[in-house]
């Protein structure tokens, strides 16, 4: 299953110990990890201003992910999404064909989904998984 993980549930991934961290260990042990260069750009701006996260810490993990993940860059236009931002990453996740999009952005959950795709929260996520039969 190809699943996108928005820039705030990878940050809670590496700075905190709980579910966003767990459902990282899934997805790329399980999974197809789906990112973008937009994504990438901004974890590792939020995890060494926001979080200061050592360089060499945000640095290893942003290489990590674009080395596992498949990264797709769309220029796909994107209307009535509530952050114009967001558009690029949703349009990315939507042109790789992932199966959902994991956000923590309450504007974005909001839409439920886009073009087919499940905008979904972590532990909506976390409870797919346990549905989905081995």
């Amino acid at each position: 299953m190809k699943v996108f993980l928005d820039t705030n549930v990878l940050t809670s991934a590496l700075a905190t110990r709980g579910l966003c961290h767990e459902l990282f260990i899934v997805v790329i042990s399980d999974h197809q990890l789906i990112s973008s260069n937009t994504v990438l750009t901004e974890l590792q701006r939020v995890l060494t201003t926001k979080l200061k996260i050592p360089e060499v810490t945000t640095a290893g993990f942003v290489r990590m992910i674009s080395e596992t993940a498949q990264i797709i860059d769309s220029q796909t236009q994107l209307d009535g999404i509530p952050d114009p931002n967001d558009a690029p990453i949703l349009a990315a996740a939507i042109e790789a064909k992932s199966s959902y999009f994991v956000t923590g952005d309450k504007a974005l959950l909001k839409l439920k989904a886009i073009s087919d795709l499940p905008i979904v929260s972590p532990r909506e996520f976390w409870q797919a998984l346990s549905n989905v039969p081995d």
